[in-house]
């Protein structure tokens, strides 16, 4: 079987495993799973220096590109200073990821940004972040069980006719959200095609003249009923038989 190659971005992360305390490159399993699941052949993406001055090394190898969740992004990124809950953030995946992304969508590689990938599409395209909702919003709803998925479901309203809505199938989707951070001033060439029925807060973004370039605030590979990673795979088999 002629699997469509699915470039999967990891983060660093401070782990234990066995008698083992080391950094390590991670990825949830359930990314892998639902691109596994969808047909596709899923390959960990590491942040590596030298992807920020060749991205083309490794999408050379790819029929599509995920862009994970994980910590925050660096505000430098966007020339902005640290707001303090802004936490962790790891310049090295940021410069490598943001590159890939950047590269990918000139070449219209089909990708998909997942919660912070939506994030990084949208700096990467020169937007702004705002750094803890709660503070703009005045709430800690779409977080509100830091590390966990559970109570985390709120529905998110979606453009008619948008890339968003024909991968999901639906113009009311229900979503799995968990972060505390999101998009502010939006990056060239975006389309806000999605809003939290909670606040209207932006939670799908698309490039309309790239076959396949959406970015999603929620966390579809942690919901089986979600066909949005599925689309991805299926949008990346036809570009590799050239349909």
């Amino acid at each position: 079987m002629d699997r469509p190659v699915i470039g999967l971005c990891t983060a660093i992360e401070r782990a234990r495993w066995s008698v083992w305390d080391q950094e390590a490159f991670l990825l949830a399993r359930s990314y892998v799973d639902a691109v596994r699941e969808a047909g596709g052949l899923p390959i960990m993406i590491p942040p590596d220096g030298e992807l920020a001055d060749d991205p083309d090394a490794v999408l050379d190898l790819l029929d599509g590109l995920v862009l994970a969740g994980g910590a925050d992004i660096d505000p430098a990124a966007y020339g902005a200073e640290p707001h303090p809950t802004t936490s962790r953030t790891m310049p090295e995946r940021d410069d490598a990821e943001i590159a890939l992304v950047r590269r990918a969508l000139e070449r219209d590689l089909p990708t998909l940004g997942i919660c912070r990938g939506m994030q990084l599409m949208n700096v990467a395209l020169g937007g702004t972040l705002l750094q803890h909702l709660p503070e703009s919003n005045g709430h800690h709803e779409h977080r509100r069980t830091p590390g966990s998925f559970d109570g985390a479901d709120h529905d998110v309203r979606l453009a008619d006719g948008s890339l968003v809505a024909r991968a999901a199938g639906e113009t009311l989707h229900a979503t799995k959200s968990h972060h505390h951070q999101g998009v502010d001033a939006l990056g060239e060439g975006l389309v806000i095609t999605g809003w939290s029925v909670l606040d209207d807060l932006p939670e799908a973004l698309e490039l309309p003249e790239r076959r396949f370039a959406l970015g999603v605030q929620w966390h579809p590979e942690a919901d089986e009923r979600s066909r949005l990673l599925a689309a991805l795979v299926e949008e990346a088999a036809s570009a590799r038989a050239g349909v």
